[in-house]
């Protein structure tokens, strides 16, 4: 993707106000791209429409991107337009007749600016970086792509390995997908493991090779076991060939493959390889067989349908494979996101730049202008490096599959809105027995974990409208806090440097969101510390305490003063239960991940001179700790690499210990 910086874009920023029209606002700028407005706060919303008007009639006719700010000069939504002026001008017009979602939109606009781009493919890449980079609030668009889980091969390894990634990382190996869940990926490594007879064992080729006997899978005929020396390289290679076509969707270019082997194979009077490829044929025709055929034999397409409403909206993708779907994806949106016509290209080509493969076809099961089409065409076909046909069918089998996308699609908006509706219930019970001022929309919930006086951590959580929001959560190392662990001193610690980000916030969206509730793991010794700092901060956040029964499991709510029982209220006893198991779930996760990673080093290491290698030398050399502690001065020089000097030390170090 070419760079903000590139000369073909031609950054226009409108700051000036039209002729005639007062000085409303002035720009200070922070950093080479972030702009902070200050606003008249006496400005009528009719002076504001009509300065947003006459600013926008100024604009070019030309292809570009523009970007709407809020009051505070925070970026809220990115369109794209092949014709600036018209597209920005529909917006504030007197008379616009905006859908409700767009009307609170443009009822935030404070003011704009734009950039001139050459065509509208590059306008088109513009806007889906822009999105990524700031997530306005207004866009549709995907959540963080690291839980999304991909199929990674090393291709270019002597025997290749096949595994389940979260992440995508420049290393020269393949990657498929991403996949809607981990139990979608589970599924087919199991199938690819049994069909092709590769190694699902931790040994690594050929450094293994020959070292043990082959495993129990090798036995039963799940396994060609490498480990044998029995299978080279580029016998392995070529299973993996078959593999990667299979996980590119072309089922049947792998059945034609192991078909001609298997006939190769039988003519050379090779009947047990035949075998192989016969079963191997067999296994995949039976998982074949499984998925629902729903169009012809060689359809390679994705079918995507769309349902918009007032309160939820909703994309549904299904991923057509040899004829037959063998996956499909929802992605629902809340009310305040915009799903308008302009949008689906933007959301599409970062949907397909998070892929691998894109398939031959995509079926739209709704219209989209004319140009929008095509710049979406040339951008998904630039990416494949071959030509992608995007079309909107009117007829047939492939106009009932966009039927059956949106039905899909209006169906998961539906289930949506319902677990929404549950949940906003749910937070306005829990306001209500709290005594809220507001519905908690953000709650943060922290927990403090450590063994010993070792590793303290500090785990803080993130809900909004009762769903868990993993990518804020976060982890506070304590820092402080020495000696024998302190709970209070560390949940002061880990709230006080969290609290810091609203107060002075660094631009990094991280914590600058203030929450709406507090939620804390301990009784009211925790509330009363974090409240106490709150004052000292001049902060007003609602901050409870989780209290446990004798079972670990919260019985009820304090605020420092009262306890509050909740288990009256199922829904909101659940509710809170959840966010305590997760909290702690996370919290613990991650102090035994930093105490794991100490393990791994060797105590030795701390001694001067003494790395890693001299370290497993000694070790190995005298079998434990407890020898070498023991272990005179002429029988540490004994050891290669071990001078005189290094021995002195290690001596002296276990003298002081």
């Amino acid at each position: 993707m070419e760079s903000l910086k590139d000369k073909s874009f031609k950054p226009c920023f409108v700051t000036q106000p039209p002729a005639g029209a007062s000085q409303l606002h002035e720009e200070k700028k922070t950093s080479a791209n972030a702009k902070v407005m200050v606003i008249n706060t006496k400005e009528t919303d009719e002076e504001r429409l009509q300065r947003l008007r006459e600013k926008a009639n100024q604009l070019p006719l030309q292809p570009g991107v523009y970007i709407m700010h809020d009051k505070a000069g925070k970026i809220i939504y990115v369109g794209k337009s092949k014709v600036l002026k018209n597209r920005v001008s529909q917006y504030f017009h007197e008379h616009a007749g905006h859908a409700p979602k767009t009307a609170r939109m443009v009822s935030n606009v404070a003011d704009f600016e734009y950039i001139l781009c050459d065509s509208e493919m590059e306008a088109l890449t513009l806007e889906n970086s822009l999105i990524k980079l700031h997530t306005p609030k207004y866009n549709i668009r995907l959540k963080d792509d690291k839980n999304y889980p991909y199929i990674r091969i090393t291709v270019n390894d002597a025997f290749p390995e096949i595994s389940m990634v979260r992440k995508r990382t420049a290393d020269g190996a393949r990657y498929f997908g991403p996949y809607s869940s981990a139990q979608a990926v589970s599924r087919i490594l199991v199938t690819i493991r049994k069909s092709f007879r590769i190694a699902s064992c931790k040994k690594s080729f050929p450094r293994d090779i020959g070292k043990e006997r082959p495993c129990i899978y090798a036995q039963i005929g799940q396994c060609c076991a490498p480990c044998t020396g029995k299978v080279s390289s580029e016998q392995y290679k070529e299973i993996f060939r078959d593999i990667t076509a299979m996980l590119r969707g072309s089922f049947e270019d792998v059945r034609k493959s192991l078909q001609e082997k298997m006939e190769h194979a039988a003519e050379n009077l090779e009947f047990e390889a035949a075998a192989i490829y016969r079963d191997r044929i067999d296994s995949l025709s039976k998982l074949w067989q499984k998925q629902k055929v729903v169009a012809a034999p060689d359809a390679e397409q994705d079918v995507i349908g769309i349902y918009r409403g007032d309160t939820c909206s909703c994309i549904s993708v299904f991923y057509i494979r040899g004829g037959c779907l063998i996956d499909s994806e929802h992605f629902n949106f809340g009310a305040d996101q915009i799903m308008e016509d302009e949008n689906i290209p933007a959301f599409l080509s970062e949907f397909y730049t998070m892929r691998e493969f894109i398939p031959k076809e995509l079926l739209l099961g709704f219209p989209l202008d004319t140009d929008d089409l095509a710049s979406l065409t040339a951008f998904l076909s630039k990416k494949a490096g071959r030509k992608i046909n995007v079309r909107i069918p009117e007829r047939g089998d492939a106009k009932k599959l966009c039927e059956m996308a949106c039905e899909n699609a209006e169906q998961n908006a539906k289930q949506y809105q319902f677990e929404s509706e549950k949940d906003n219930k749910t937070l306005v019970k829990l306001a209500s027995m709290l005594g809220l001022e507001v519905v908690p929309e953000r709650i943060e919930a922290y927990d403090i974990s450590n063994l010993g006086a070792e590793h303290i951590t500090a785990g803080m959580i993130v809900c909004e409208n009762g769903k868990f929001i993993k990518k804020d959560y976060r982890t506070f190392s304590i820092r402080e806090t020495t000696g024998a662990p302190d709970d209070y001193a560390s949940m002061k610690e880990a709230l006080r440097r969290r609290l810091e980000h609203i107060l002075h916030p660094t631009g990094s969206g991280f914590g600058e969101t203030p929450p709406d509730l507090i939620l804390l793991d301990g009784g009211k010794g925790h509330v009363s510390t974090v409240l106490g700092l709150m004052e000292e901060l001049g902060l007003a956040i609602p901050v409870m305490g989780m209290v446990k029964d004798e079972f670990h499991k919260t019985r009820a709510l304090t605020d420092g003063v009262r306890e509050i029982n909740i288990a009256r209220e199922q829904s909101v006893f659940v509710y809170v239960y959840k966010i305590q198991e997760e909290v702690h779930r996370y919290t613990v996760s991650r102090m035994m991940g930093a105490k794991n990673k100490t393990m791994k080093k060797s105590s030795l290491e701390e001694i001067d001179g003494i790395g890693a290698a001299k370290a497993k030398l000694l070790l190995s050399h005298f079998k434990s700790l407890t020898a070498i502690r023991n272990a005179t001065m002429e029988e540490l020089c004994e050891v290669d690499g071990i001078s005189e000097a290094l021995a002195r030390n290690i001596r002296a170090y276990f003298a002081k210990s």
